[in-house]
């Protein structure tokens, strides 16, 4: 009960709450998922578990979901397998959003750099841009752009170039293992580290990796696992060295400045950067690994937004993921999903459930033989190795 003194000095009365210190104590946030299907284990709008423990992540025995799920799909929908392969489309839109970036770079050259209108510029056009080729390489990085290894690997390194750091061959490699060794502690580098569980895991730390994600991305990799330098690392290196050069020789500095400010946005607290948390984070007491999202966000980002249907089978090319969804709704209809992006970011900042600890992970089966009983766990990766 609020009570007022006569010097008019609010204050409440704890007498009233058997000792709690706060009224909000042990009070739950809100539900944060929705379920299309609601089952008789998830009604969708309940608390599916408890709070996780916020000193460690979830350690699991269990196997990964995707792998289960895609036979089951199999199984279930044989057609399945006509949705495989790659899309043409994409070629056209990478070179479209390529061009949309340099022309803009060039065309701010004269602009001031500390100007709302730059830093505008940089945030509503270069940062989704550039996000949009972000996911563009994560496409091309499945060998989804073209039937051939190489051309893929050639466009991935023309949509690298408005980025202005080379990445896309590092990406590769880490993106294939995080498909293939999914919550598998040091080899899995989606994954948070026990460092960042430590210096991250308050609204502070989660402000600043939130607003800092693409250095995270970008950094911890090397940190957890070394790649060896191939000719295509090499290649991608030189190429955007090369474009960076070529760009300030002929232009001055403030075109790269903006290309690696957009990268920054895109990466930060940005609408459309709110997938990288909601795509493996765990939310509302669920063990669930892997989080989908359907809304209208999707458009600018090569469908990643469906996650769930992109994990359970890489080789399905993002024009068709809706298409996947909709031939398996027992599947994927009854699983939680994310209704808003930008309000995950919010959310993973503000709810005391969801931090650093939020993933889960296993123990490494590195060195444990794996038979593959079908084509579609090749997963479109087969290069990765022999051909480097």
């Amino acid at each position: 009960m609020i009570q007022r003194s006569r010097s008019n000095v609010v204050y409440l009365d704890f007498s009233l709450y058997g000792g709690a210190e706060t009224l909000w104590e042990d009070k739950r946030s809100p539900r944060r998922t929705t379920i299309t299907t609601p089952t008789a284990q998830d009604d969708g709008t309940s608390h599916p578990g408890p709070p996780q423990d916020p000193s460690d992540f979830l350690w699991l025995m269990t196997e990964e979901p995707h792998r289960s799920r895609r036979m089951a799909i199999m199984k279930a929908h044989p057609e399945v397998t006509k949705l495989m392969g790659h899309e043409p489309l994409t070629k056209y839109i990478v070179l479209g959003v390529v061009s949309l970036q340099l022309i803009m770079a060039i065309i701010l050259r004269h602009t001031q750099f500390f100007s709302l209108w730059f830093f505008f510029c940089a945030y509503a056009i270069g940062g989704t841009a550039n996000h949009n080729l972000f996911l563009a390489i994560h496409e091309i990085t499945h060998n989804l752009a073209f039937p051939g290894v190489w051309p893929n690997k050639a466009l991935s390194v023309f949509a690298n170039l408005p980025i202005g750091i080379p990445y896309c061959a590092m990406f590769k490699r880490y993106h294939i293992e995080h498909h293939k060794y999914m919550g598998q502690d040091g080899i899995d580098t989606d994954l948070p580290t026990r460092l960042e569980l430590l210096l991250l895991n308050n609204v502070l730390g989660k402000v600043f990796f939130a607003t800092f994600q693409i250095i995270f991305y970008a950094l911890r990799p090397g940190f957890v696992r070394s790649q060896k330098l191939t000719t295509w690392h090499i290649s991608n290196f030189i190429v955007q060295l090369v474009f960076d050069y070529l760009l300030i020789k002929m232009f001055g500095v403030k075109p790269l400045v903006y290309l690696l400010l957009s990268s920054f946005f895109a990466g930060s607290l940005h609408p459309c950067a709110g997938h990288f948390i909601a795509e493996h984070y765990l939310w509302d007491g669920m063990e669930q690994e892997t989080f989908s999202y359907y809304g209208p966000l999707n458009l600018l980002a090569y469908n990643v937004g469906y996650h769930n249907e992109h994990h359970d089978f890489p080789s399905v090319a993002w024009t068709r993921l809706p298409t996947l969804r909709a031939l398996a709704p027992e599947f994927y209809d009854t699983l939680p999903s994310h209704p808003s992006w930008p309000m995950v970011i919010v959310n993973f900042i503000r709810d005391r459930e969801v931090g650093i600890f939020a993933r889960a992970k296993r123990l490494a089966k590195e060195s444990t033989p794996r038979v593959k009983s079908t084509v579609v766990e090749q997963e479109s990766e087969v290069d990765t190795d022999k051909s480097e």
